[in-house]
């Protein structure tokens, strides 16, 4: 195929499709690839903060208009069940990915973005001032390139990125499962369980369902002989929030939805002169519920990027200098802080006593849920 595209995005999560929609607003040839086929589950806790309110709406995705949970209450329990409860002043929303990606993959159709489905990308490779991208089915050409292609991907080791190399560590070596589950959780909440090294969120989604996804490590996996189950049992089941949810819920689909090698590390946001946006460009930890909402704006923060590259002399390396420092002044401080807190969450010590302390002083646990957020973009 000899077609050459303006943009050419490389996963097709939520920032890969909001970005070709907004590209192809623009009238931007654009192409994305993706290795599956919509709609499909994700891993992910399924809780939006509001900031990404205005941005979803406006290109196109009518959320005010779905009947969703609003959420505006954080609790957290410790691995004892010690429960405390805190107000999210910006509040958020549950929606699944299996719904919101696959709305926003019919609008990107219907705006003309060119989809590659259950293609895999194999090789990128920047030529003067262009991108070749090689694919199961063939070679394709773009002026611009941006990776939105999640957590870990087979790019990644490609690329040679130094996360993705890097020894097991504190920051690199956990896993995530998730299940859809039907359970009576209050519809205004989210709640934060913890247990040893690892703790679970649940939040209500579309249709009453529930969300209920956990990270721990995979060395909690590997004591509990590599199997689910049994590590639910042994080790989150001390939780008794936990115990009870799992005891008593109705479980949608029979196998969880598992993702493995997650990484906090720092990550570039530029690799071969190729955009990371998303989870590619850097992680937030799940605790802090704005993986998507930084998904969302970091695609907006490349789009607005791109336009200016095409609309002003196309000088690429301003792009990617823009680009690189507008994310950084954007997320930096968010990522360092869901880093920091994280360090608190799945000791039980540690945890009461910082759970205790957020509980006797409300204005400091407010300024603490503020900085893992954003203001409405």
């Amino acid at each position: 195929m000899t077609e050459e595209f303006d943009i050419a995005i490389i996963g097709g999560g939520l920032a890969g499709l909001s970005l070709s929609i907004q590209c192809a607003n623009a009238g931007y040839n654009t192409i994305l690839f993706e290795k599956e086929t919509y709609p499909f589950h994700k891993v992910c806790g399924e809780y939006i903060s509001n900031e990404s309110l205005p941005f979803l709406e406006k290109i196109g995705v009518p959320i005010s208009t779905w009947g969703l949970p609003i959420i505006n209450e954080l609790k957290i329990s410790s691995q004892n069940g010690r429960s405390y409860q805190f107000s999210l002043p910006l509040g958020g929303f549950g929606i699944s990915r299996y719904k919101l990606d696959e709305y926003l993959y019919r609008i990107a159709k219907d705006k003309g973005v060119t989809f590659f489905t259950g293609i895999k990308v194999h090789d990128l490779a920047f030529k003067i001032n262009g991108f070749e991208i090689k694919t199961d089915n063939g070679i394709y050409y773009s002026r611009i390139a941006a990776g939105s292609f999640g957590k870990k991907s087979n790019l990644d080791i490609h690329l040679s990125r130094p996360f993705a190399k890097a020894k097991p560590n504190a920051l690199n070596n956990f896993i995530g499962v998730k299940y859809h589950i039907r359970y009576p959780h209050p519809r205004n909440q989210i709640a934060l369980h913890n247990f040893d090294n690892g703790y679970c969120g649940i939040e209500e989604i579309e249709n009453g369902d529930c969300c209920l996804c956990y990270l721990t490590t995979a060395e909690n996996l590997r004591k509990s002989g590599n199997t689910i189950p049994e590590m639910e049992e042994q080790i989150l089941w001390k939780n008794p929030f936990l115990k009870d949810i799992f005891n008593n819920a109705e479980f949608i689909y029979k196998k969880p939805l598992t993702i493995s090698q997650i990484s906090f590390q720092k990550k570039s946001q530029i690799e071969e002169h190729m955009l990371c946006v998303g989870d590619a460009a850097g992680m937030i930890t799940p605790l802090c519920g704005n993986g998507m909402s930084m998904a969302l704006h970091g695609s907006k923060i490349a789009f607005q990027n791109i336009d200016y590259y095409f609309k002003n002399g196309q000088n690429r390396s301003v792009l990617e200098s823009n680009y690189e420092l507008q994310w950084k002044k954007q997320f930096a401080k968010r990522i360092f802080a869901g880093r920091t807190i994280q360090r608190l969450f799945g000791k039980d010590y540690l945890t009461n006593h910082f759970l205790q302390f957020m509980q006797y002083f409300p204005s400091l646990s407010r300024k603490l849920i503020n900085t893992t957020h954003g203001k409405p973009f």
